[in-house]
């Protein structure tokens, strides 16, 4: 007995042998579910890319157990008793659960031939189903997106849940269309039963910790990075020259995965796309991997195979590329991640931190593109504010017509985009990014039907947060937005001036839907902080408005108060011109004409002509 307990065991497992009618926990001081769209988009497409390299329609299903397998790597589990905990590996398995979910769910809209996959993701007990990740508050979610593809994340939901649920809804939009109708069950059949992990059981927590340490903190796993870093200095004369790169590299990597567990990697693929690469995969079924795709699955061997054309051709060369190039990126990528996170309203890269809250993470190729070695502080800051304002223009005039900015959807245009700015100067690359933004069709103009529904109601509340801010900011207070989106701990929700009554205004509408459609337009919307929202919810406009003087000033806008005695927001209106009013009675034209204010307010807070101020260059140039 003794001896099992200090033993620990090491196999290859196929993803079938993992997961088919097992139980995993994890332990409650574990991190929640956060992988984001490219990490889920880069599995699936390191996944879809390698089956459909082996693949050929002439094959019998059974051809498909001679397919060469692919590795994802380890987990280590700690084994209690009956009682299987995930030490490393949960985002993988969460992932590959909600990969597998989807999967199920597609064999029957497909009508292809079913591969059984129920047990990979659930087991079954006196009539109970409880899942192979055995986590109680992720379970109604799980649930959801079983039996209904779709789950509405609840106000008190843990972040895993948010997450699972954003990720579950960006598959569909991931994977190919190839795989898609006679290649689907010989896929799932390759998924399951050649895919592997290797699995690292200990069977006491001391020992299954030990091994995840060592792993990873002694670096046992020799990881992409590693192979480049050996390539790179091997290529680098002995002695002084190799040795003030290593200490280079050591230091710009260890600083950045300092400040978050691989965004060395992350870093990496960043810097050589934004910088060298000059194709990306057509959004076309039988298009192939360019190098903007290999440089997100094996960035190292695809160096190996570019490096003279990018210039690696001599020892002083490959020493330039770490000690100049990758030390000058590292450092405005740090810069960049830290932005994300600035508290400082008045920060002209306040633009980074909200594009990272509407979790777009292409920003960062585009940030780095225009960005050369050697410019000063003014220009490089320029350039990132430039690039960074753009971004955040062309996210909200998606969300306000009702497009999509997931990983997926904006992957192509926006790596199409950073080709074209690469090594721009300031002046330069404002026109560029000001041309393209003055030729879109979709502006705030296009749309006067902006609603809020179950997919936008988080990107309609960094909106909002936006919109209320500006007039707080415009009208002399100090700005709110850290406090609207729920940085300081305050949790605010979007509230609906009308209360959701059918009945108090059926006089306006013959059918209910017609309300429901109204009563969600974004005139009729505020930000309020939860407690309040949750008091006010089910009152008549006549008894909230009073209370809506004492919340931020665009929703104390509605009460006649706020224009008798707040001077600065008094002197805001004078200055912008706009059509603020007070409300003795909120009905249907005054929820259009409302959201007629907010569109005339987001044009001030997105306005492409600030590109070119922050370049000096006059708009009417």
């Amino acid at each position: 007995m003794n001896q099992r307990v200090n033993s620990v065991d090491g196999v290859a497992k196929t993803v079938s042998e993992v997961l088919k009618d097992k139980k995993y926990s994890i332990d409650y001081y574990q991190r929640e579910y956060k992988w984001e769209d490219k990490q889920l988009a880069e599995l699936i497409s390191d996944l879809t890319e390698k089956f459909l390299h082996l693949h050929d329609p002439s094959h019998k299903r059974t051809d498909v157990s001679g397919y060469a397998g692919y590795f994802l790597g380890s987990i280590i589990i700690s084994q209690k008793g009956t009682e299987a905990h995930i030490v490393d590996g949960q985002q993988r398995l969460t992932t590959l659960t909600l990969i597998l979910t989807y999967l199920r769910r597609l064999q029957k809209a497909e009508a292809t031939p079913e591969v059984k996959i129920d047990d990979l993701i659930y087991s079954e007990s006196y009539g109970q189903k409880s899942f192979n990740l055995d986590i109680p508050d992720r379970a109604d979610c799980m649930s959801g997106l079983f039996e209904h593809g779709e789950y509405e994340p609840l106000e008190d939901d843990v972040e895993s849940v948010r997450t699972l649920v954003d990720r579950y809804s960006e598959i569909d939009g991931l994977f190919p269309e190839a795989l898609r109708g006679p290649a689907l069950p010989y896929f799932i059949d390759w998924l399951k039963d050649r895919v592997q992990v290797v699995q690292i059981t200990a069977y006491n927590d001391d020992d299954a910790y030990a091994i995840f340490e060592t792993m990873n903190d002694r670096g046992l796993k020799l990881t992409p990075a590693d192979m480049l870093k050996g390539y790179l200095l091997a290529n680098i004369d002995e002695g002084a020259q190799r040795v003030e790169a290593a200490r280079v590299w050591r230091k710009r990597l260890r600083s950045l995965e300092d400040r978050d567990e691989g965004l060395s990697s992350d870093f990496l693929k960043t810097w050589l796309r934004s910088q060298y690469s000059t194709k990306v995969r057509r959004r076309t079924k039988d298009a192939r991997p360019e190098d903007w795709d290999r440089i997100g699955t094996e960035f190292h061997r695809w160096l190996r195979g570019d490096a003279a054309r990018i210039g690696l051709t001599s020892p002083d060369a490959y020493h330039e590329f770490v000690t100049e190039d990758l030390d000058f990126y590292a450092r405005k990528f740090e810069y960049v991640k830290a932005s994300e996170s600035a508290s400082d309203p008045g920060s002209p890269l306040r633009f980074i931190r909200f594009n990272a809250d509407q979790g777009f993470t292409l920003q960062y190729q585009m940030l780095l593109a225009p960005l050369i070695v050697g410019d000063d502080e003014a220009s490089a800051r320029k350039k990132l504010e430039i690039v960074a304002r753009f971004v955040d223009i062309l996210l909200a005039w998606r969300v306000w017509n009702f497009r999509a900015i997931d990983y997926n959807s904006m992957q192509y245009s926006m790596t199409n985009i950073m080709f074209g700015i690469r090594g721009r100067g300031v002046e330069e690359l404002a026109r560029r990014l000001f041309d393209y933004l003055s030729k879109q069709s979709e502006t705030f103009d296009s749309n006067d039907e902006l609603r809020v529904h179950q997919q936008n109601r988080r990107q309609l509340h960094r909106i909002l947060a936006r919109l209320t801010d500006h007039v707080s900011v415009e009208s002399g207070l100090a700005s709110n937005y850290l406090e609207l989106t729920g940085a300081t701990g305050v949790k605010y929700e979007v509230e609906h001036v009308w209360a959701n009554h059918y009945a108090q205004h059926s006089d306006e509408f013959a059918q209910e839907s017609e309300f429901d459609r109204r009563r969600n337009h974004i005139g009729d919307l505020l930000l309020l902080p939860k407690q309040h929202n949750a008091s006010y919810n089910d009152e008549p406009y006549s008894s909230k408005r009073p209370r809506y003087y004492s919340q931020n000033l665009l929703a104390a806008s509605l009460d006649p108060q706020t224009y008798e005695r707040n001077p600065g927001f008094r002197r805001y209106i004078e200055r912008s011109g706009l059509d603020f009013r007070a409300y003795d009675s909120f009905g249907a034209d005054s929820i259009l004409e409302r959201g007629r204010l907010y569109r005339e307010i987001a044009k001030e807070v997105w306005n492409p002509s600030d590109l070119l101020l922050v370049a000096g260059i006059a708009s009417n140039e």
